[in-house]
């Protein structure tokens, strides 16, 4: 089974990578390389929302300071 995510920018995956895994390390969820198909819906999900949620206050922030 082929995976839905894509990354836009194909350059940005490596960079992509090293956030998901760093916001999985700070929530404490073992996300390894490869399958993780050990962990719950909600384990994953906690990431991808994290990661949601940083990147919407990163561009937040990015407009406050009128770049």
């Amino acid at each position: 089974m082929s995976s839905r995510n894509r990354v836009e920018v194909p350059e940005a995956k490596e960079a992509m990578d090293r956030f998901k895994f760093e916001v999985a390390n700070e929530l404490g969820v073992p996300l390894s390389k490869g399958y993780n198909g050990n962990l719950t819906s909600y384990q994953n999900g906690s990431v991808g929302g994290m990661m949601v949620k940083k990147m919407i206050a990163a561009e937040e922030k990015r407009m406050a300071n009128g770049q």
